[in-house]
């Protein structure tokens, strides 16, 4: 005879020895106190790795579905407002997955039809840019299919509002199979003052949607990873949106107005309000000195 779901969860409840750590899983999703079946991880703690590992590997390999970000791009009204040119579709030296995994090197440098259509494009347009945004697949496409869009839209919120500066955007460009330092490649072609890009970041077991944004002032093909500021772990169960963007906001007006980035550029908006001695140094930086 079958036995009642309760009596066989409770049966199952006394083959696990909870861990004596269980309360502090309340400040962490990291997989810890899991607690022991015998010498064995419990079942349901298995199965859930198993899941979580599975959909890391998804975000890896899921190719990014390219219609549907474009036709989001192209419908959203602060982005008709702000950027008059519509979203260009490059391509990397990747030609496929396999290949991008293989050669990381690839994947930094978009092919030459892109670089010769960029070139193309900027040789047609005398407008000056400020800013040149990328947004790439990376290491998960589910990143930037969920996040590029709303966080966008967060931060051309804040350009947009920005009393100090009028902010010109090249357009936006959409890249596949592509790493951080192919923004340099696109940023040099568009000729712009900075290009920040929106990227799929390595997933973690418990976090397969993470997107990073990185930004270059002055972008050319070699710089150096020192030259890139980094916002990391953007989704809603890390760095929101608004807590993203206004680090974002505050980076691109800092870089604007001291024309650099990267280890010379400090992230100070937790402290810019509340530590006078870092505001003291007025448009210099605190850490360079006059």
């Amino acid at each position: 005879m079958t036995k009642a779901p309760k009596q066989a969860m409770a049966q199952h409840s006394e083959l696990v020895t909870e861990s004596p750590w269980q309360s502090l899983k309340k400040f962490t999703s990291a997989r810890i106190a899991l607690g022991r079946s015998g010498n064995s991880v419990p079942t349901k703690q298995l199965l859930d790795f198993q899941l979580d590992h599975a959909r890391a590997i998804d975000a890896v390999h899921k190719a990014l579905d390219l219609t549907s970000l474009v036709a989001q791009l192209q419908q959203s009204g602060i982005i008709q407002q702000l950027v008059s040119e519509q979203p260009i579709v490059l391509n990397t030296k990747a030609a496929d997955r396999m290949v991008y995994l293989q050669r990381p090197d690839f994947g930094r440098q978009l092919s030459d039809t892109s670089w010769q259509q960029l070139e193309a494009f900027r040789a047609s347009s005398e407008q000056a840019y400020d800013l040149s945004i990328v947004i790439a697949d990376g290491l998960s496409s589910t990143a930037i299919q969920r996040h590029a869009l709303p966080m966008l839209e967060q931060l051309l919120g804040e350009l947009q509002q920005d009393a100090k500066h009028s902010w010109s955007l090249a357009p936006i460009s959409v890249v596949t199979q592509g790493r951080v330092a192919v923004a340099d490649d696109v940023g040099e072609c568009l000729k712009a003052k900075i290009t920040m890009i929106l990227i799929g970041e390595r997933p973690g077991l418990s976090s397969p949607d993470s997107m990073g944004i990185y930004l270059t002032w002055n972008p050319k093909r070699g710089a150096k990873d020192s030259s890139r500021n980094c916002i990391s772990n953007i989704r809603p169960e890390g760095l929101n949106y608004p807590q993203a963007s206004h680090k974002a906001f505050f980076l691109l007006s800092e870089a604007l107005k001291l024309k650099l980035s990267g280890i010379g550029l400090k992230d100070r908006t937790e402290t810019e309000d509340t530590d006078p001695a870092l505001n003291a140094s007025g448009s210099s930086n605190f850490l360079l000195g006059d």
